[in-house]
């Protein structure tokens, strides 16, 4: 019936819509973040939870030692992170030495090259510190909010996992009645692509994270940067935030090279390094291991992280792709829709 409207109208219907769904995603960020993670995860458990009810582990037996895994996993990686970060300790009285020797080299440089002498340079130096202290209460509040609604928000991720895990035959059924019983092959189909799309872009995107890990690693390895794996592996997660995570990743192993060799040329080989594996992750390992997984073109990509990032911060990043992953095929399972499915897509040669 919607068709039998004249183009105009359509067009006002299809950005009106879009403008209250955005708002609404907006003004309702602290609520939707934690749920779209949990049913991200969620949907990576439910292997783990079915292959557990199969060998007749109650239902919520299942969806809870599931959870523990999870957590066992995550808890792991904490500690191990944990401890490299205790081993930066060592390192602290060289740190502040090469630091205050390339302060000492940048005060020089100025001197000479600018007319700045070391008076002026502290002068101006007090003035931009005074200013920072002056509105670091603030920003220590703002930190200390986001912290604080942050841990709330994530506290709440597990409790509504194991929910979307228990109730997931009567979240079946209820897009079953959603959408007439005389759909439900159909929708059988679209729930099924959402967990094979979601599970194969996870498992991808943990993939490329380790082989970008080892080859960051070795790289640093090469180039004698202490802590090398820990530095390696916390870009490659960094991966998490597209198209920019590894580069931000590379800043602190350049840091650290920067301060612990005797020549700036290594950090400069810190980012070249970084640089031609970002080239390689981008078009190369991501493409062929999550690029077929999700199906989304190159250009609708770039727009859905950047309406992301500016509705969500960090987190809209990171949802970014999957999220859309889940629209697309929605949008292809339903006929009306089909049009912006192809849209999101790739394009055909």
């Amino acid at each position: 019936m919607f068709k039998s409207f004249p183009f105009s109208v359509r067009l006002a219907g299809w950005l009106l819509s879009a403008t209250i769904i955005i708002y609404g995603l907006y003004i309702l960020r602290e609520t939707l973040i934690p749920l779209t993670f949990s049913v991200l995860f969620a949907v990576l458990l439910y292997p783990t939870c079915a292959f557990l009810e199969r060998w007749r582990f109650p239902r919520i037996l299942a969806i809870t030692l599931s959870i523990v895994l999870m957590f066992t996993v995550v808890g792991l990686l904490v500690y191990l992170a944990s401890v490299q970060i205790v081993g930066f300790g060592q390192e602290l009285p060289n740190l502040e030495k090469k630091a205050n020797y390339w302060i000492d080299q940048g005060q020089d440089f100025l001197s000479d090259n600018f007319g700045l002498s070391r008076r002026k340079q502290m002068t101006e130096g007090r003035k931009y510190l005074t200013e920072a202290l002056k509105n670091s209460a603030s920003i220590l509040t703002g930190a200390v909010a986001t912290t604080t609604n942050t841990l709330v928000s994530a506290s709440l991720v597990p409790l509504f996992v194991f929910f979307f895990l228990l109730y997931r035959d009567f979240f079946r059924n209820f897009f079953y009645k959603l959408f007439d019983s005389r759909h439900k092959r159909r929708v059988n189909q679209a729930i099924g692509r959402v967990y094979e799309v979601v599970q194969g872009y996870l498992v991808g995107l943990v993939s490329v994270i380790m082989i970008v890990g080892v080859m960051n690693s070795a790289g640093l390895l090469l180039l004698g940067v202490p802590h090398a794996i820990f530095f390696g592996f916390f870009a490659a997660f960094l991966l998490l935030i597209p198209y920019v995570g590894l580069m931000i990743g590379s800043l602190l192993p350049a840091l650290m090279a920067l301060v612990t060799k005797d020549s700036p040329m290594y950090a400069a080989g810190v980012l070249a390094v970084f640089g031609v594996i970002q080239f390689l992750e981008g078009n190369f390992i991501t493409p062929n291991i999550v690029g077929s997984k999700v199906s989304i073109n190159p250009l609708a990509a770039m727009i859905v992280l950047i309406l992301g990032g500016q509705l969500w911060g960090v987190s809209g990043l990171i949802l970014a792709l999957p999220v859309t992953a889940i629209v697309k095929v929605i949008f292809d399972a339903v006929e009306s829709l089909k049009p912006f499915g192809y849209l999101l897509g790739d394009a055909e040669e």
